[in-house]
């Protein structure tokens, strides 16, 4: 059997067990030794985050040849249009590379949604709204760089989901230790 860490990660947490200037780390919500992260998060983005200490599971997890589907969602400024919704769907032109196709559609506000420390920015005359976005790979801080580059910002960021595994049922900060059969 190998085992598997399914972690929500507060926002604030750097995706390391080092701590990082100002950021608490993993080593702070994980005690036990031998897991390393299947990919991360940056420090300002919260929820899945998957360790393991089988380095075959952890190169199955994090590297885009095996296409994992990665679900995040994210709460933007403004109300994207169609159009926009359009262009994340068909993958869009970034500085260093065009994304590959994502899966792209207005959500209404996750149900059973924790409070964000710190809050995100709150502006009177700007709506907010959510997005539910489906990538295949993984490239430095993608998704927010694709909500700015169809005109959303990012303003909070959640991954619910890599692949089968999900947040439901654990808390920010939470984690759950599964064991699961090993694949080729």
């Amino acid at each position: 059997m190998v085992r598997l860490i399914l972690f929500n990660k507060p926002c604030g947490v750097a995706c390391q067990f080092t701590a990082q200037s100002g950021h608490k780390s993993l080593k702070d919500f994980i005690p036990l030794p031998g897991f390393y992260p299947a990919g991360r998060l940056d420090a300002d983005s919260e929820g899945l985050v998957l360790l393991t200490d089988n380095g075959k599971l952890q190169h199955r997890i994090s590297d885009p040849k095996f296409k994992l589907p990665k679900t995040y969602w994210v709460q933007v400024e403004g109300v994207p249009d169609q159009a926009a919704l359009k262009n994340l769907r068909q993958g869009v032109v970034l500085k260093d590379c065009k994304t590959q196709p994502a899966q792209s559609r207005l959500i209404n506000e996750p149900d059973n949604l924790w409070l964000r420390s710190p809050p995100i920015r709150f502006r009177k005359d700007i709506p907010t709204s959510w997005v539910e976005l489906i990538i295949t790979e993984g490239k430095n801080r993608q998704v927010r760089r694709m909500t700015a580059a169809v005109f959303f910002p990012t303003l909070r960021l959640i991954r619910y989901a890599i692949g089968e595994y999900s947040l439901a049922g654990i808390a920010p900060g939470e984690w759950q230790l599964r064991h699961i059969s090993p694949r080729n």
